[in-house]
């Protein structure tokens, strides 16, 4: 199945037709376990490790036997550094070297993030938007497009082609935006937004894939 797209200009006219590519945004591409691992990969790899307790080595101790060991009535005991008992080591103990990092190989994370952008279309929660500039960093007028698109208080992704510092100053005031070029398109951030809004030249990059 082939989708068509119209492109809209910032006042919400529609300004061009476009076909998508039919190998990029396919029903084929939709793999729901290659997203969820792609999903799992890079949440996993933006973990920080900073769980970390003390073993037996790491503490002072003085190795006195707490009591004798017999005669008392009570289980043998070691010293006060056993494990057992509260404030010392740790025996299966979290530490700040365990890895959580995972590797997925380029042709599956493109595949699982061109499956991602499909059924986001299937939803019609992509919007096209014409490419323009800003002649300096002026948040109202972002805050139009926004309101314009019928996406105002939604939580909503722009994608754009390129860098560019006016309209990402402009964009960065408004709640529930957020912002980033295709270079650094992934799948938490399409997710997670209600709506994802792509520049034309954006898609472009994403169409001739």
């Amino acid at each position: 199945m082939v989708y068509s797209v119209d492109i809209y200009d910032k006042k919400w006219k529609v300004v061009s037709t476009i076909d998508l590519n039919g190998d990029v945004f396919a029903d084929e591409n939709i793999n729901e376990w290659l997203i969820h691992e792609y999903v799992l990969l890079q949440s996993s790899n933006a973990r920080n490790n900073i769980a970390c307790t003390k073993w037996r080595g790491e503490i002072a101790w003085s190795g006195r036997k707490i009591f004798k060991q017999k005669g008392t009535g009570n289980a043998r005991a070691w010293d006060r550094n056993s494990p057992v008992r509260k404030g010392w080591w740790v025996v299966f103990w979290p530490r700040w070297e365990r890895n959580f990092e995972k590797a997925m190989n380029k042709k599956a994370r493109r595949l699982a993030l061109m499956g991602i952008i499909t059924l986001k279309a299937k939803e019609k929660s992509i919007l096209w938007l014409k490419d323009f500039d800003l002649s300096k960093p002026k948040t109202k007028d972002l805050l139009d497009v926004v309101k314009n698109i019928w996406i105002d208080g939604k939580k909503t992704l722009f994608v754009l082609g390129s860098k560019n510092e006016n309209i990402e100053k402009s964009l960065r005031n408004i709640v529930n935006v957020k912002y980033i070029t295709i270079g650094y398109l992934n799948p938490l951030d399409i997710m997670s937004a209600k709506k994802v809004v792509f520049f034309e030249t954006a898609l472009n990059a994403i169409n001739s894939k």
